[in-house]
């Protein structure tokens, strides 16, 4: 079974900074898409940033264009997150996906098909 398992959230006062990592291990099947999701309290899930396995197109959500990064090491099978400028919305639990179909380039979360545990990110001072 394919697993996902976030890193990197944590405590950050607005305007810092956080990396978080998404290492992928038990996966034998092409996929699609791989992305960042979150939820913040009393909200639903959301897309938040996603790139192709073929081709690195990317997707981000307007709230966090220019702030946010996503990137992948192939050889670690690790995507990353790179959060700068770090706003108290941002606060959620952020949760890597994965999309095994073309839908999944729409970075929405009812057509990703497998799920991380998430990973805590708080925006506070």
């Amino acid at each position: 079974q394919l697993q996902l398992v976030e890193s990197g959230g944590g405590l950050v006062q607005p305007g810092g900074s956080l990396r978080l990592s998404c290492a992928v291990s038990g996966f034998t099947l092409n996929y699609y898409s791989i992305g960042w999701f979150r939820q913040a309290p009393g909200k639903e899930r959301e897309g938040v940033s996603c790139i192709r396995t073929s081709g690195g197109s990317t997707y981000y959500a307007d709230s966090v264009k220019g702030r946010f990064t996503i990137s992948r090491d192939n050889a670690k099978n690790t995507v990353y997150l790179q959060m700068n400028s770090l706003k108290p919305e941002d606060t959620a639990v952020y949760y890597c996906a994965v999309g095994a179909t073309l839908l999944a380039r729409l970075c929405r979360p009812n057509d990703m098909d497998y799920w991380g545990k998430g990973t805590l990110v708080t925006v506070s001072s």
